[in-house]
């Protein structure tokens, strides 16, 4: 019988390489997607077909982490075997400008879509997206026994996602479980994102389109990952026998400076002739370092990623320089990966 999932926030970075994993296994993909005046589906637009002419299994819906009625009756209608909650205000910067908002999205907007779940009288398994900016100010190495310490609205949200999730869990005896993810990062990931942001600006620079990129804080230290690889570890824990939280991450840090040294040499170019300070890109409380320990993964769900912050960096400039000199040309990054080899 063919399994049937759920995503919320299907059309960002992870929602696309989870419903292109979940499709690859077969399953019949239903994505909740927001009404507007434009269409934001550009990340799946490759996946989303007629399924009444091709028989592809990848349905949409409008809905919005703010009705709680509509979520009720989407999952009555879908009646998914897995629902994937990666819907949310993620940015953290902007937390701070939109507390309130972040707070309805990230966080009441996760137990409007349990409470659908247990509304409709169905037992589907739940996997809820927490984030490592939860450790906030806890000195890392950080796992899954690690105290919370949220340095941001976002963070705060999160973690009331978090343990609604848990309360959830052991109140209704639901199949229910967080991937506490550290960063993960594609040529996919939004462009505002600091990643992202640099290695567009170093295939701008590179193209004489750029000069000068302004950034905040260098000295902050991250665990990034590749979100490809992410998602399958999502998977795996909705497939264990019984629900538990899992760290995804590398293991590994670096700061935001050695990512730009890497993405700019990796364009044969110099970061600190086009990188300038700005402090309107720092944080009111900053995060120093988060770096995820993810050995219960690894024991557990058998996931070990295999690329790391370094490898990523020079695999996103490689995809925007691509993706700048044919604009309107879509890129596909597992093929980059492939062909570059893992870190």
């Amino acid at each position: 019988m063919t399994k049937r999932a759920l995503i919320t926030g299907i059309t960002g970075q992870d929602g696309s390489y989870l419903a292109e994993l979940l499709l690859g296994k077969g399953y019949e993909v239903h994505g909740l997607i927001r009404r507007a005046s434009t269409f934001n589906t550009s990340r799946i637009d490759h996946l989303y077909q007629d399924p009444h002419v091709d028989g592809t299994k990848l349905f949409l819906h409008y809905g919005d982490q703010s009705d709680g009625a509509r979520l009720v009756s989407l999952m009555y209608e879908i009646a998914p075997d897995e629902v994937y909650n990666l819907a949310a205000q993620s940015h953290v910067r902007v937390s701070f400008d939109e507390p309130e908002h972040t707070a309805d999205t990230t966080g009441t907007g996760t137990v409007r879509l349990l409470e659908a779940v247990r509304a409709a009288g169905i037992r589907p398994r739940f996997y809820q997206a927490s984030s490592s900016e939860l450790y906030g100010a806890t000195p890392p190495p950080q796992d899954e026994d690690t105290p919370f310490y949220p340095r941001s609205p976002y963070a705060a949200a999160k973690l009331y996602s978090y343990w609604i999730t848990k309360n959830y869990r052991e109140a209704y005896d639901m199949f229910a479980v967080n991937g506490i993810l550290f960063n993960h990062e594609s040529p996919r990931r939004g462009e505002t994102f600091v990643t992202r942001k640099i290695t567009r600006a170093v295939a701008a620079i590179k193209a004489g389109k750029q000069d000068l990129l302004y950034m905040g804080n260098l000295d902050a230290v991250r665990d990034w990952g590749y979100a490809a690889e992410y998602v399958e570890g999502m998977w795996r824990m909705l497939q264990a026998d019984e629900p538990e939280d899992f760290v995804l991450a590398t293991g590994v840090g670096i700061t935001v400076r050695d990512f730009l040294q890497i993405s700019f040499e990796h364009a044969g170019l110099d970061w600190e002739k086009h990188v300038r300070f700005d402090e309107r890109y720092l944080r009111p409380t900053e995060v120093d370092a988060l770096i995820g320990d993810p050995a219960k993964a690894a024991k557990k769900l058998d996931w070990v990623p295999t690329v790391d912050g370094r490898e990523l960096a020079r695999l996103m400039v490689e995809a925007d320089v691509e993706a700048l000199t044919h604009e309107g040309t879509p890129w596909h990054d597992e093929v980059r990966l492939a062909s570059w080899g893992t870190a």
